[in-house]
């Protein structure tokens, strides 16, 4: 059993691309900033990192912060919970690699939410960096290393998500443009060739798969630590009216 990286993305219901941020995906925003479902689940989750006492990683879209219920929320977590680290999931829910290159474009927003998330963050904040969506092509690597990161975890190694590396389609493409940029890369956890985090983990089709991938994981360690990823999302925890939880065996609970 390889101990595990434990990362949560921060999303609510306007950042999903059927919202916010893909081209063609893209069609009707969402109306409110923090969704009534966000509030269960960002009460569920806190109550299931007080119980569980993890390490972990919260990867946050900077435009998160300016809500002040949310902002509120968060701050508190990570008083209380030293163990707990932030990484950079966007200036916003952009799907950077479905869209035309834009070096200029993504540099100024990444630079933009590294600034927000920090000053935020401080001791806390890490230069960890997670693509909208998992959306990032080889163009993106050089960028992300240049603004400052160290650690790139956006890469969801499947065959049912090669579109999202641009117009390459592959994820060697990828893998070798981060590798060249100088950053670590902590790819997500997959299983028989098929994705197991986020929303594998309630997909109809995906989510045996997942969760039996899930179940052979080890101890919960900080990064640079682990050998295995893997992630969910803040709002999974408002599923089952809050009482949700990553299938996880807290073995260093």
């Amino acid at each position: 059993m390889k101990p595990v990286w434990l990362t949560v993305d921060s999303d609510d219901l306007r950042h999903l691309p059927k919202h916010q941020g893909h081209p063609n995906r893209s069609k009707q925003p969402y109306p409110e900033r923090v969704s009534l479902r966000m509030k269960k689940a960002m009460k569920s989750f806190r109550q299931w990192l007080d119980m569980a006492r993890v390490p972990l990683t919260i990867f946050v879209i900077a435009d998160q912060v300016a809500d002040e219920e949310f902002n509120i929320w968060l701050s508190e977590l990570i008083d209380e919970h030293p163990q707990v680290t932030i990484g950079c999931h966007g200036l916003n829910h952009r799907s950077w690699s479905a869209w035309a290159e834009d070096t200029e474009g993504f540099a100024a927003a990444l630079l933009e939410a590294i600034q927000i998330i920090h000053t935020f963050a401080g001791d806390s904040f890490r230069p960890w960096f997670r693509a909208p969506a998992g959306y990032i092509a080889p163009w993106m690597a050089p960028i992300i290393a240049e603004v400052g990161f160290e650690l790139d975890s956006s890469i969801n190694p499947s065959w049912l998500t090669k579109s999202k590396t641009g117009q390459w389609k592959n994820w060697h493409s990828v893998r070798k443009a981060i590798a060249d940029s100088g950053l670590v890369e902590m790819e997500w956890l997959t299983h028989r060739g098929l994705p197991t985090c986020g929303p594998a983990l309630n997909i109809p089709f995906l989510k045996g798969n997942a969760r039996r991938a899930w179940k052979g994981l080890g101890p919960a360690v900080i990064q640079p630590e682990a050998e295995k990823t893997v992630y969910w999302h803040i709002l999974d925890h408002a599923r089952k009216d809050g009482k949700w939880a990553p299938p996880l065996q807290l073995a260093n609970k």
